[in-house]
């Protein structure tokens, strides 16, 4: 017997399966293929089958289908749990870019007014080169240095509510990795259940998305990592085992996401025996 969505064909022909949109998505969930004895379909079948009069029932019917099935996948990804922390990442991450594409603008116009301005200043930390900037300028200068300021202090509270709300959601990943870390890590992916399906192959290079692509096409050196190189374990490694750290971590990390995707708890001893074996890997020579 072979099972359609519209229904059941045997050797004693086809029988209909009744139902909307809702009970045919169900259905969709319980059909078995088996690609070695799958006997491919089109809408005069489901003609024959009593499912539609004519083509344009059959289209109808499927649209209608389709689109549940696509509204009840964005339902169900906003419902999940890591649905927030992904936004919140994004707004962090497009924080940052407005506040620099501003901070760029401000640099431009402050040199204009301010020729001695030199290079050596360029190179200060905002928290210093914002407030000096602001003092001489026009009150319109003046409010986009306060935004600016504004946008920073925003950014320093969600990063702190980012790393909070990691703890809650990955609590093994963050435990690994740092929150701030982890949290970008599962935005990189796309979401936590794409991350618990990653090898740690994958997982450690995940982020190094123009270096891999300069690999693959220009023969230049492989990425050794990519996010994970934001971890005071990687980055702080000896450059001659900092390959060997990134790899041992992305392979924990591999664990770590199945375990909050489905148990959804922080493991202690996993996280122990995580730790010890990521800190050999940085002694050793």
């Amino acid at each position: 017997m072979q099972s359609y969505w519209f229904g059941d064909v045997d050797e004693n022909g086809c029988t209909p399966y009744r139902g909307g949109p809702a009970a045919l998505a169900k259905r969709l969930e319980t059909i078995r293929i088996f690609p070695g004895s799958f006997v491919p379909f089109d809408w005069n079948d489901s003609v024959k089958c009593s499912f539609t009069p004519d083509r344009e029932e059959y289209i109808r019917k499927l649209r209608d289908l389709c689109f549940y099935l696509a509204e009840a996948g964005i339902t169900r990804q906003y419902e999940s749990r890591d649905a927030e922390l992904l936004q919140m990442v994004r707004t962090l991450d497009q924080l940052d870019e407005v506040s620099n594409v501003l901070t760029e603008r401000a640099l431009e116009w402050h040199r204009i007014n301010n020729p001695g301005f030199s290079r050596k200043y360029m190179r200060l930390p905002k928290q210093k080169l914002l407030p000096m900037m602001k003092r001489g300028g026009s009150p319109a200068f003046r409010q986009i240095i306060n935004e600016i300021e504004n946008l920073a202090s925003a950014r320093t509270a969600l990063m702190k509510e980012v790393s909070w709300r990691a703890d809650e959601v990955v609590p093994n990943c963050s435990a690994l990795l740092g929150g701030l870390v982890a949290a970008r890590l599962v935005s990189q992916a796309g979401s936590l259940q794409t991350l618990s399906r990653l090898p740690g192959s994958s997982i450690q290079v995940l982020g190094a998305r123009t270096a891999l692509f300069s690999h693959m096409r220009g023969g230049t050196p492989p990425p050794k990592h990519g996010i994970i190189f934001q971890h005071r374990r990687v980055h702080n490694a000896p450059k001659e085992v900092r390959g060997k750290v990134a790899r041992v971590l992305a392979a924990k990390l591999a664990i770590a996401a199945r375990l909050d995707q489905y148990r959804q708890e922080l493991a202690p001893e996993f996280i122990e025996t995580a730790q010890a074996m990521i800190d050999n890997a940085g002694c050793a020579t």
